[in-house]
């Protein structure tokens, strides 16, 4: 699913859930992959019957105006969509007693896998809110003696989950002691902490549906140490995908990880957002003529037909969005939404007020 469609999705659920039924009067149907279209169809019909014995005429009339509705949208279609089919319909008139029967029906950017039929003061969306999770997770973690911090690393957020402590003491051994019994106490203390973080780690990441990976951090040679000998459970450690030397065992520490990690994942999102805000930023210092930014310039490039890239900052208004992907679709420029939720999107936002485009040709 592409950004665009991810936008598209995303108004489109929340359209559907500004709407508000008087009773249980909002009708969902939800068609999965490969099911046959004409038996929903037959099984509105039964619906349509069983909603005949409703009480409230005015609910009784908003359910039977809305499965008529769905029924002659089916009836008109073929078959269903390779993603399978969302349709949502009700009475959206804000005014009691009067009927505006509305209709959405919904071919999802993704394998729409859930069967329903479903009458409520609420449409439901969660199918449809699930598709816009991150597809792929991966799980962080920077570990040395002292202290471990573990995170996820999801679309473009990196999220810490859980910082620990060892309580192995600096390498300055108390007055007295020996320094074999010094190193035993220090080595049975930091297995001890390497077991709590494999725990830790069973906890959080062993369960999670869509972990990719686990990218690992620290200094030489502790996080060697860690893999070797923390105990870590087997299906864990064969999520490992990367092992990178970090100074840092902090939230920086997962900062530097991720970004230490970059070949290992360069399909995730925050890399790819990172890398064509890189190539706009260098493009605007080397070759300035290159680049245009601000909604005025931008616009007259795009007269031109000198756009190549548009980058939108996901903070401008989606009626403007909206209004800049349509002249990027009349040239075939790309578009690349740009997130707020990273350093790098913000200083884009600050510097462009969202909108910038690399250019095919100069046009001054």
């Amino acid at each position: 699913m592409n950004d665009k469609q991810k936008l598209q999705l995303q108004e489109q659920i929340e359209e559907l859930e500004s709407v508000r039924g008087r009773h249980t009067e909002l009708v969902t149907v939800m068609i999965p992959v490969d099911f046959n279209i004409h038996s929903v169809t037959k099984q509105l019909e039964a619906e349509r019957s069983t909603a005949e014995n409703i009480k409230s005429k005015a609910t009784r009339s908003a359910v039977t105006d809305s499965i008529d509705m769905i029924i002659r949208f089916l009836k008109g279609t073929k078959q269903t969509p390779p993603n399978g089919l969302a349709l949502y319909a009700g009475n959206v008139s804000e005014k009691e007693g009067v009927s505006n029967i509305k209709l959405w029906a919904i071919e999802p950017p993704k394998p729409l896998r859930v069967r329903m039929y479903r009458c409520d003061q609420v449409f439901v969306t969660e199918p449809l809110k699930n598709m816009l999770q991150t597809d792929e997770i991966y799980a962080l973690v920077v570990i040395d003696r002292q202290e471990a911090t573990l995170g996820l690393l999801e679309g473009k957020q990196i999220k810490v989950l859980r910082h620990l402590t060892s309580g192995v003491p600096s390498k300055v051994r108390a007055g007295g002691q020996s320094s074999q019994r010094f190193h035993r106490i220090t080595e049975g203390l930091a297995k001890e902490f390497f077991r709590r973080t494999a725990e830790a780690m069973k906890e959080l990441f062993f369960d999670l549906p869509r972990l990719k990976g686990i990218l690992v951090g620290g200094p030489i040679p502790t996080k060697e140490e860690f893999l070797e000998d923390g105990q870590l459970v087997t299906k864990l450690k064969e999520k490992v995908i990367a092992v990178k030397d970090i100074g840092y065992v902090d939230e920086h520490g997962l900062k530097l990880l991720v970004e230490a990690s970059q070949t290992d994942i360069a399909e995730q999102e925050i890399i790819k957002e990172k890398k064509i805000i890189e190539e706009f930023f260098m493009t605007l210092g080397k070759y300035p003529e290159k680049t245009t930014y601000g909604e005025e310039r931008t616009k007259i490039a795009f007269e031109r037909g000198a756009v190549h890239k548009l980058l939108l900052s996901s903070k401008l208004e989606k009626s403007k969005i909206a209004e800049m992907e349509k002249l990027a679709m009349d040239i075939g420029s790309e578009v690349i939404l740009i997130s707020d939720e990273t350093q790098e999107g913000e200083q884009f936002y600050n510097i462009t007020k969202g909108i910038g485009a690399i250019l095919r040709f100069q046009i001054e």
